[in-house]
């Protein structure tokens, strides 16, 4: 038996050509892992006959995805799963599976299917182990932050738990989750802890003068930068509130807001509406949502990264801002405080508290940071540390596959 374990990636969160913002984390993490070990895709995505009515009200609700494409040499397939919008949520693991089923039986026929890697444990985890149980295959669930929600939730948390306990392996992008999982009663020796990472080669500091020449941005002004979707979680609202009192102290403050539309909701017009509101057209500049590459341009010219988000497993963005050299002002959720894991590095404060997230920017403007400290923690977190831990697990996961398939044979 080959010691080269071919993976499918189950994840209803990956990007595509009508969504290419969506789950990039994924892709980042396995995309590395397939340069190490052959890999394919099955990305179910969420489909009810009325929908298009709906994006009549909710412009970019669920666009949809092609059926097929192929990225960075990898091919990636999006079989339509129905989800009825806000209502039966229990099913939509089974749903996943049963869509996903003709394909990844077609992968195993055609021998390129020995492992599972699952995103999100529900719906996307449950449904993995529903068709690795089908196949016969091992099946790996990596926990990324809507856990923690899901685990409090009366009808999630059966499915949630499920999932774990059926899953060969378990990964959490922060010990956070892992803690939610051994919550749950799973046990510790199954739950490991592998964070995300950050790419050196992308995310290093561009001269601050030429940043900010590019973005016209005067180069003594104070300059805050977020990055994410425009959704309620992230927090781009809670910034925004706390802009006015900020400018007090800092005259010609300029907060930079880059992304876009998610598949969580787009607040983007909500937030415009805010900044009028507040007369702050001259303080807030919404640059888009712009591909990896083009990050490290708002990243250099901005004095301080800010997210107040509600919930993260592990925000790879923290890293990238800090490999280009700026402190992270976040707040205390999920696994935020696990990045941010020194006073050296920025701050984290009680979400939803908006004084001390006022606070905690206003000292951060204020401080001279050491960036070149900031830059080594980054730089000790790259991605190759983690794909590495991930290879030796799926290589492990499908020698102990084989050796109980030949010890039951007759």
């Amino acid at each position: 038996m080959s010691d080269t374990p071919r993976i499918v990636v189950l994840s209803s969160l990956f990007p595509s050509a009508v969504q290419p913002g969506a789950g990039l984390f994924v892709r980042e993490r396995m995309f590395r892992v397939g340069r190490e070990l052959p890999l394919a895709v099955v990305a179910p995505t969420p489909w009810f006959p009325l929908q298009s009515l709906l994006r009549r009200f909710k412009p970019g609700f669920r666009p949809g995805a092609p059926r097929h494409e192929t990225q960075q040499g990898h091919e990636v397939w999006f079989p339509r799963f129905v989800s009825v919008p806000g209502a039966l949520k229990g099913w939509d693991g089974l749903a996943m599976a049963l869509a996903a089923w003709p394909r990844l039986a077609r992968l195993k026929r055609e021998g390129r299917l020995d492992l599972i890697d699952a995103h999100f444990a529900c719906p996307d985890g449950y449904a993995a182990t529903l068709l690795g149980r089908w196949l016969g295959v091992p099946v790996t669930i990596t926990l990324r932050g809507t856990e923690q929600r899901q685990a409090h939730d009366p009808a999630l948390a059966p499915k949630l738990r499920a999932a774990l306990q059926r899953a060969t392996q378990v990964f959490a992008v922060s010990e956070s989750l892992r803690q939610v999982a051994l919550g749950l009663g799973i046990a510790a020796d199954k739950v490991q802890v592998v964070g995300n990472g950050v790419d050196l080669a992308r995310f290093n500091p561009l001269p601050r003068a030429e940043a900010r020449a590019a973005l016209g941005l005067a180069a003594d002004a104070p300059v805050l930068v977020s990055v994410g979707g425009l959704c309620e979680r992230k927090g781009f609202h809670r910034v925004i509130e706390r802009l006015p009192a900020l400018r007090e102290r800092f005259p010609g403050l300029v907060y930079l807001v880059v992304g876009g539309p998610s598949p969580e909701g787009d607040l983007g017009p909500q937030l415009r509406a805010q900044v009028a509101a507040a007369g702050l057209g001259d303080a807030v500049r919404f640059l888009g949502p712009l591909p990896p590459d083009a990050l490290r341009g708002p990243l250099s010219a901005a004095d301080v990264f800010v997210l107040a988000t509600r919930n993260e497993g592990w925000a790879n963005v923290f890293l990238e801002a800090m490999a280009c050299g700026l402190p992270v002002v976040t707040t205390a959720v999920g696994g935020n405080a696990e990045v941010v894991c020194r006073a050296e590095l920025g701050s984290v404060v009680p979400f939803g508290d908006g004084p001390a997230l006022e606070a905690a920017v206003a000292d951060a403007l204020a401080r001279d940071w050491d960036a070149d400290t900031i830059r080594r923690y980054a730089a000790a977190n790259t991605w190759d540390r983690r794909v590495a831990e991930l290879v030796a697990v799926f290589r492990t996961l499908h020698r102990g596959a084989g050796e109980r398939a030949a010890a039951a044979a007759p």
